[in-house]
C-alpha cells in the first residue's frame, strides 16, 4: 500500500477514534491497534497526533470556506444564498460525521500557531454568512439587528447535527437542510409594519 493511501487510512481511523474517545484520550497506540499495525510504523506516515488533528480540522475548514465562497460568488438573492449555504454545510457535516465531530469538538486542542490560523478560517466562514445576512437586509427580506448573534445561532443549529444525525434516521440531509432553513428564516424575516 502506498504512503498516501496509508496516510488517509490513518486520518480516517484517527477521526473515528477521536470522535469516540476524544483527542486527548485516543493514543497513537490506539490508532495503530485499530489499523492492525505497530505504533512505530505510524510515524513513517505521520509525525504526530497533532498533525492528524491539524489535517482533519483544516480540511474541514477549507471545504466549508470553499462552499460559502461559491455561494457568495453566485448572483442570486439572499434567501437562495442562505438556503444553499445551509444545505452545503449540512451535506459537508453529514458526509463525514467523524471528521465533522472532531472539527467541531477538538479544534481548541490545535497547537498555538495552528490554533490562531484556524480561528482566522472560522472567522472567514462566519463572515461569509454575515455577508448573506447583509445582502438580505439590503434586499429587505432579512432583519438581524445583531448579525453576529444571528450568524452564531445559524451555525449552532447546523453544527448540532453531529450530535443527533444518523444516516439511518428519518430525514435525509436535504430534508434536514430545508427544515433548518425554514426554522432559521422564521426569525430573520422582515416583519410588516403595524
Amino acid at each position: 500500500m502506498d504512503t498516501i493511501s496509508r496516510k488517509e487510512q490513518i486520518i480516517t481511523t484517527s477521526a473515528k477514534l477521536f470522535r469516540q474517545k476524544g483527542f486527548e484520550a485516543a493514543s497513537m497506540r490506539d490508532i495503530a491497534a485499530e489499523l492492525g499495525i505497530e505504533a512505530a510504523s505510524l510515524y513513517s506516515h505521520i509525525k504526530s497526533k497533532d498533525e492528524i488533528l491539524e489535517t482533519i480540522c483544516f480540511r474541514m475548514a477549507d471545504e466549508l470556506i470553499k462552499a460559502i465562497d461559491e455561494v457568495n460568488d453566485v448572483y442570486f438573492n439572499a434567501e437562495e444564498k442562505l438556503a444553499t449555504a445551509i444545505k452545503n454545510h449540512v451535506k459537508i457535516v453529514t458526509d463525514d460525521l467523524d471528521s465533522s465531530t472532531v472539527f467541531l469538538r477538538e479544534w481548541r486542542r490545535l497547537p498555538a500557531g495552528k490554533l490562531a490560523e484556524f480561528v482566522k478560517l472560522r472567522n472567514k466562514y462566519e463572515d461569509g454568512f454575515m455577508q448573506i445576512l447583509i445582502n438580505g437586509e439590503n434586499e429587505n427580506v432579512f432583519e438581524a439587528p445583531d448579525k453576529k448573534f444571528a450568524v452564531l445561532t445559524i451555525l449552532s443549529a447546523v453544527n448540532w447535527i453531529t450530535e443527533w444525525y444518523s444516516p439511518k434516521g428519518n430525514m435525509t440531509p436535504d430534508e434536514i437542510s430545508v427544515h433548518l432553513y425554514r426554522f432559521i428564516t422564521t426569525g430573520l424575516r422582515v416583519k410588516a409594519a403595524v
